[in-house]
């Protein structure tokens, strides 16, 4: 389950860089919504994946209250889903 969780934790970070630094400047600089509305729609899905995960894992691999809400909190944060995963995440390789 975590090895998973990472996958998506990267995946999630990475969909709001390319939502924040490409497809809004697309949208607001080049009036190009278009991509707003695929990589949003990725990002949401990959965001409600993210929570859902942490909340399984924190059920799972009894974590502490505040680890739970580091790593929510994380996932609104650009790069905070990396920091995380390299943080907490590194050196677990269980799945």
């Amino acid at each position: 389950m975590v090895k998973f969780f990472k996958i998506i934790a990267t995946l999630e970070g990475l969909s709001l860089l390319v939502l924040l630094f490409v497809a809004m400047p697309m949208k607001y600089i080049l009036d190009m919504p278009e991509m707003v509305r695929y990589v949003g729609m990725a990002h949401g899905m990959l965001f409600i994946a993210y929570i859902v995960l942490a909340f399984i894992l924190f059920s799972e691999e009894k974590w502490p209250v505040k680890k739970l809400l580091i790593v929510c909190v994380a996932s609104v944060i650009p790069f905070g889903t990396f920091y995380i995963e390299n943080k907490y995440f590194k050196a677990s390789s269980n799945s």
